[in-house]
């Protein structure tokens, strides 16, 4: 795997750039999450063992599993049972934003950036169908893959909106989820075309740019927020620059606080989950809690 000399210099000085560079050229291990709104783990885990699949538990998330197969197949997505809604393929880090957003039933949530629906499904979920969710995107074709996803998992409680993120105006909300569009720099893991496209993309002058409007979004979604509600900022980027420095320009900007994020997850900060891919041998991640003041 070829690094270009910036980003090695770079991550060097993030990281153990050895361990790094070891755990990226593995390919990513595929995950499900049991959708609770159809199926129990119970009932789903018997159906697809007896097809070949085996799965080990996801520490962070009860309903979470990698999942393989015994003769190496890898088209979980293809089954009779993911067709039925009875699980999502979701990346096992991509479970974190949820989880450490906690919804409540009968809460108000919004999803800023919610295509194609992973997070909004875990998020109904937990919240049993209560309460209400709103599911936005600013692009037509992803929102069409929400739409089908919503469906697919028996999703009741989302209203889904198209508008850019800076067009959203309820200030009604007791938590947003803001996965925010990034570089995706944590997403390099194995032989890959993305990975290679990520490599051959890397560009500090893009990062620098991502983060501008990371900075923009993350104000805006304060705003949206009642007093004493949570934030969670979450990208698939291991850059400063779109992680650290958004969340602490929130916070100088507009104040707020930075809660623990209390989950059985490895990470190189606590304030911050910041989550390298030899970390617990997953794609790379950054999550952040923020819970507004109530004054």
């Amino acid at each position: 795997m070829h690094f270009k000399p910036q980003f090695a210099e770079k991550y060097s000085r993030l990281t153990d750039f050895a361990a790094y560079r070891k755990a990226v050229a593995t390919f990513p291990r595929k995950s499900i999450r049991v959708n609770t709104l159809k199926i129990t783990r119970e009932e789903l885990l018997p159906l697809l063992e007896q097809k070949g699949w085996r799965m080990n538990e996801v520490p962070w998330c009860m309903n979470g599993y990698y999942i393989e197969h015994m003769e190496k197949r890898r088209d979980i997505g293809k089954t009779e049972e993911h067709q039925r809604g009875y699980f999502f393929v979701q990346k096992s880090v991509s479970m974190i934003p949820s989880l450490a957003l906690a919804p409540q039933p009968r809460e108000r949530v919004l999803d800023l950036c919610a295509a194609p629906g992973g997070k909004t499904t875990h998020l109904a979920a937990l919240m049993k169908n209560t309460g209400t969710i709103v599911a936005n995107d600013s692009d037509a074709y992803r929102i069409n893959a929400l739409n089908i996803n919503l469906r697919r998992c028996g999703v009741t409680n989302t209203v889904i909106t198209k508008k850019s993120v800076f067009d959203v105006n309820d200030d009604s909300f007791d938590k947003i989820l803001l996965d925010a569009p990034c570089s995706g720099s944590g997403l390099i893991k194995g032989e890959t075309q993305r990975t290679w496209r990520i490599l051959k993309e890397w560009n500090p002058k893009y990062i620098t740019s991502m983060s501008r409007v990371q900075k923009r979004m993350i104000v805006h979604a304060s705003s949206l927020l009642q007093k004493g509600g949570t934030l969670v900022y979450s990208t698939c980027s291991l850059e400063p620059e779109e992680n650290e420095e958004v969340v602490d320009h929130m916070l100088k900007t507009v104040g707020g606080n930075l809660t623990k994020i209390d989950l059985p997850v490895r990470a190189a900060d606590k304030k911050y989950l910041r989550i390298w891919p030899q970390d617990n041998d997953t794609e790379g991640f950054f999550v952040a809690k923020i819970t507004k003041e109530k004054d």
